[in-house]
């Protein structure tokens, strides 16, 4: 009687053991994350990018309980920062702001080591930001029918600032050349903030710039703006008209979202995507979003994966009409 009941007793504790381990797997995928989450930005600190990211991850880390922490990972057009998270663990816990220059690099750069639509899961989108060419007060132009005719009377005279070849700035100048049938010369800065100074000193004639960047400068008058590169006119800069207005079918802007390894859990995919959502909708952050000129990016994950193939191709014609490639 003895033996038997230790045997039973034995053998319950073995069947809770058992199921305690079967259920343990359901336990695990319901803690994420149990750690810290890497916000790669494949970018230098400062600049839209991070003021975007940290107000995202702020909110990701009051609502899932584990610090977001936002890491800057720049060099070589977002390349390296990009290559670094789709060499991660696709786990949840290494996350990617995507970007314009993603959309951009799978056409523009062929020496690329990965193959971003395979190596990415999009998990959800963040903002749009128009871009708006802005000129030096002294040039005698104040529309962009007036530009394109003072640049067809002027070919090859003037410059146009971006902040580096192959970006969103640079690429929006060369549509704007192809489309308009005007030249001027391109010349490239490290990032957007050196090529503002010099147009307001004279040095260069105009920059397309987002309008995060210029609309201090337009708002005191250092710089004077001529049109978005969006359909729709910004809230930032209401007076300002879209470019399309005159230059109908031109359109570009800069848009940011969320990206993960390939093969990341769709459960993960799809937490992180309601919560980032969840942020864009709160009103402190989408008056934030605001302040920087920026539009949310609302939508489930395989509608940001229409969108970045929709973008993808979008710039590849861009390159296509431009004759624009990395060498």
């Amino acid at each position: 009687m003895i033996n038997k009941r230790a045997f039973l007793h034995s053998a319950a504790g073995f069947g809770m053991t058992f199921v305690a381990g079967l259920a343990a797997p359901a336990r695990a995928e319901q803690a994420y994350p149990s750690h810290p989450v890497r916000w790669i930005v494949p970018y230098a600190a400062g600049g839209a990018t991070d003021v975007l990211s940290r107000l995202v991850c702020q909110r990701l880390s009051e609502r899932l309980g584990q610090p977001f922490i936002v890491e800057n990972k720049p060099g070589a057009g977002s390349n390296i920062g990009t290559q670094a998270v789709i060499a991660s663990p696709p786990d949840g816990y290494t996350l990617l702001l995507t970007s314009t220059a993603n959309a951009i690099n799978a056409s523009f750069d062929p020496t690329l080591p990965f193959d971003f639509a395979k190596g990415i899961a999009p998990v959800a989108g963040v903002a749009r930001i128009p871009l708006v060419l802005v000129i030096n007060n002294d040039l005698p132009v104040h529309t962009i029918a007036e530009f394109i005719t003072y640049a067809k009377a002027n070919p090859g005279k003037m410059s146009i600032a971006s902040s580096g070849i192959g970006t969103s700035l640079h690429l929006s100048g060369e549509l704007f050349k192809a489309m308009a049938g005007v030249q001027f010369v391109h010349v490239p800065y490290r990032g957007s903030a050196p090529g503002l100074t010099d147009v307001m000193s004279g040095q260069i004639q105009g920059m397309f710039d987002n309008v995060t960047s210029s609309f201090e400068f337009v708002r005191t008058g250092k710089l004077r703006a001529l049109g978005v590169t969006t359909k729709e006119r910004s809230d930032t800069m209401p007076d300002v008209p879209p470019i399309g207005d005159t230059l109908h079918g031109y359109e570009t802007s800069s848009f940011y979202g969320v990206g993960a390894p390939h093969g990341m859990p769709q459960e993960i995919v799809d937490l992180l995507n309601k919560e980032i959502n969840a942020a864009l909708a709160d009103p402190n952050i989408k008056q934030r979003l605001g302040d920087l000129g920026a539009i949310p990016i609302a939508g489930n994950a395989r509608e940001f994966t229409a969108m970045l193939t929709t973008e993808t191709e979008r710039w590849r014609k861009v390159v296509e009409m431009s004759g624009q490639k990395k060498e």
